[in-house]
């Protein structure tokens, strides 16, 4: 099994190679304004590096937000027309779940944050294992805070939205919040994520893929309140 994997939900631009055990190979680039110009080159210097074509790929996996509206349709536009023409099935992976595969605890919880601006995050807790104990979310730090105040567990907070509102974070949550140190949203992450869906069989067809914006954009926000 090859799984070709992507993610283009915030500033870095990822794709890897790997198969249901190993990361064959990961190459980023750090710039959000670039991803249409180099998600495409990246996927051909992963291919060549490690020897693969697209025709040796099984599944296909990315990042589907939530994150930057851009990025997302970005990467979902190139993996719907790399499975349109090859004929390879896609496991969809929110972005706030393929972050909490950077934390491995063996008990407690693992909180994702991707920062939404102007005090406002996406997030999720997680349990152990990494499945969701709630819906994915867009609110205001304060709102998150509060739910999260009143779990019982430890928390292992994780993404750039953590960073963001660290000190807000320690403020309400004291000793129960631990800050994860690999805040990056990476390809390798969203390949490992998929495993358990292609195990499952919770793929797609192109047709089938769906962003998560949890949100309007900002410039639909602004044509809202234009029209108001």
């Amino acid at each position: 099994m090859v799984i070709l994997s992507i993610s283009t939900s915030t500033n870095i631009c990822s794709v890897s190679l790997g198969n249901e055990n190993t990361i064959l190979k990961e190459l980023s680039i750090h710039d959000a304004k670039t991803h249409s110009e180099n998600l495409m080159p990246l996927i051909d210097k992963l291919l060549k590096t490690t020897n693969y074509s697209l025709k040796d790929i099984n599944y296909l996996a990315c990042d589907v937000g939530p994150g930057s509206f851009t990025g997302i349709r970005i990467g979902i536009a190139t993996i719907k027309a790399i499975s349109e023409v090859h004929n390879i099935p896609i496991a969809p992976i929110s972005s706030l779940q393929a972050l909490s595969y950077n934390v491995n605890i063996s008990d407690g919880l693992i909180c994702s944050m991707i920062d939404a601006r102007n005090e406002n995050i996406y997030y999720c807790t997680f349990d152990k294992n990494h499945l969701p104990i709630q819906d994915l979310k867009a609110e205001h730090i304060d709102e998150a805070l509060n739910y999260l105040s009143n779990l019982d567990n430890k928390i292992t907070f994780v993404g750039n939205g953590a960073i963001v509102n660290k000190e807000k974070i320690i403020e309400k949550l004291s000793s129960k919040a631990i800050f994860h140190e690999q805040n990056d949203l990476l390809s390798s992450k969203v390949l490992v994520a998929s495993r358990k869906k292609i195990e499952k069989k919770e793929y797609c067809n192109a047709d089938e893929l769906l962003p998560i914006y949890l949100r309007k954009s900002q410039a639909e926000r602004m044509l809202e309140k234009n029209e108001k």
